[in-house]
């Protein structure tokens, strides 16, 4: 069963008390409850990957502005059948970044998050439920911008609240503190 490697890594995964908790269990039961939560033609949702990418020494966070969504958000993606998250994860990474050198900080997930997505064109309004990682860039590798988004930088971890300061970016930059 494709869905058993991202079960086992949600059991492995311990979230936030309070918001991050409610999106975990919802994400687990999602994922138990559709045999096809990996494709975008599920309309009602789908799981997706993204990574939160450090630089090597961990004062800024790669970022990019997101095209559709005007905001400011980690790479991320639709995983479209691929069960395998991190990987997924770091090639969207790679394909709106550019950058390909990545390390894991920390082995399995290191954050959950369920958003909605508002309808746009002939797709309705859906759910993503974002399994995350997080990586240190090695090495010093040019920064890509594609057509997703409309810049892509590295941003002080102390002024991401400057970008986005939701509550989704924001556990992502508390939780730096325990890497």
């Amino acid at each position: 069963m494709k869905r058993n490697s991202l079960l086992a890594l949600l059991d492995s995964y311990q979230p936030e008390k309070g918001e991050e908790e409610k999106m975990y269990q919802d994400t687990i039961a999602f994922v138990r409850e559709n045999e096809n939560c990996f494709e975008r033609t599920l309309l009602k949702g789908h799981v997706t990957a993204s990574g939160w990418v450090l630089s090597e020494d961990k004062s800024d966070v790669l970022l990019m502005h997101h095209r559709k969504l005007d905001k400011w958000f980690q790479p991320g993606g639709h995983c479209d059948g691929d069960p395998d998250v991190e990987d997924v994860a770091r090639k969207e990474v790679w394909e709106e970044t550019g950058i390909q050198h990545l390390e894991v900080l920390k082995n399995g997930i290191y954050d959950v998050d369920v958003h909605l997505i508002p309808a746009n064109k002939d797709i309705p309004a859906h759910y993503h439920y974002d399994i995350r990682f997080v990586f240190q860039m090695q090495d010093e590798q040019p920064i890509l911008v594609n057509s997703e988004s409309r810049d892509v930088q590295w941003v002080p971890v102390g002024e991401v609240h400057k970008l986005n300061n939701s509550e989704s970016i924001m556990r992502m930059v508390r939780k730096i503190s325990f890497l």
